[in-house]
């Protein structure tokens, strides 16, 4: 094997979540920062929690509550056409 090629080990690199949670654990890199932890992650806490980190739930939301404004907009101003029965 070749020598000095690996990257160095720590074995008290901390993992810091962005919910707070902290885990100190052995790693490459001395320091970690992640999204989602089994701390705070849905599946683990049974807890449903909608993570949108682009923005895409909120998009489709103020979508929404556009197409339903104009749909009532449209309704409200066509005009009703009364159909006359012949006697």
């Amino acid at each position: 094997m070749k020598k000095d090629i690996h990257p160095a080990y720590y074995s008290d690199a901390v993992i810091t979540c962005s919910c707070g949670a902290v885990f100190h654990t052995g790693s490459t890199k001395k320091n970690l920062k992640v999204e989602i932890c089994s701390q705070c992650h849905p599946f683990y806490t049974g807890k449903k929690k909608l993570v949108d980190t682009t923005g895409r739930v909120d998009r489709f939301k103020k979508l929404a509550e556009r197409a339903a404004a104009k749909k009532q907009s449209i309704k409200k101003k066509a005009p009703r056409l009364k159909i006359q029965k012949k006697k």
